[in-house]
């Protein structure tokens, strides 16, 4: 399960060791991890990294197809997930050490930033292989996170993109070597913990209110 730690002024919020799939337990746990980052006070940043083979790997979808008739509260979950990140009122770094795919790669997009490993792993939406549209709230966000032509091409071809590749369409922001990827993001981080606030706050929000507001409407989840 996720694990949140502390190095100075920087939050580290380990996703785990497995694929870190959004169970219901799982976003419970990160929802306290967020809930002790925003409570704190004084500058501060977060970073999410996780260990082992995946990032994340997205929806749970053995336990969604156990459990259809929670499909709605399921659903609604991962976008205030989305959209509580999105908004966060401290500057947030996502940590790509491993394959990030769907959910987990929408996750990643609702970070100020994000370092990924550049000689393995994959950014990726397959969406469109698996036979899943996007949410509403979903699209909104991929939208309004990468330029329009990147967000076309990884939408609607389900590219599986490396480290390189995804720097080089602004995916993610470095492609550094796997032993630097948590280090540089805690760096990156680190230099931006004096943003942390209410000022904060409100930028994203406002930068972000047509996404928010769509990610939040609990009727469009379709």
């Amino acid at each position: 399960m996720p694990m949140l730690d502390r190095q100075d002024n920087v939050f580290v919020l380990d996703l785990g060791d497995g694929e870190n799939r959004f169970h219901p337990d799982w976003l419970a746990s990160v929802g306290a991890a967020l809930d002790e980052v925003e409570k704190a006070e004084g500058p501060r940043a977060l970073v999410t990294a996780a260990t082992g083979k995946f990032y994340s790997n997205g929806l749970d979808l053995e336990w969604l197809f156990a459990n259809a008739d929670r499909y709605q509260d399921y659903v609604v979950s991962v976008h205030a997930l989305f959209a509580r990140v999105l908004s966060l009122p401290v500057i947030t770094v996502a940590a790509l050490q491993g394959h990030t795919f769907a959910a987990g790669a929408m996750f990643s997009l609702a970070h100020d930033f994000r370092v990924m490993r550049a000689d393995r792993g994959y950014w990726c939406l397959p969406e469109a292989d698996i036979d899943i549209p996007f949410t509403p709230g979903m699209a909104a966000l991929i939208q309004a996170r990468l330029a329009p032509q990147a967000a076309h091409r990884a939408m609607v071809t389900a590219h599986r993109y490396g480290g390189a590749d995804a720097a080089a369409v602004g995916i993610v922001d470095q492609a550094v070597a796997e032993d630097a990827v948590r280090s540089t993001a805690v760096e990156l981080a680190q230099s931006q913990v004096n943003k942390a606030g209410d000022t904060l706050g409100t930028i994203k929000a406002r930068m972000y209110a047509p996404v928010l507001t769509t990610l939040r409407d609990a009727t469009n989840f379709g």
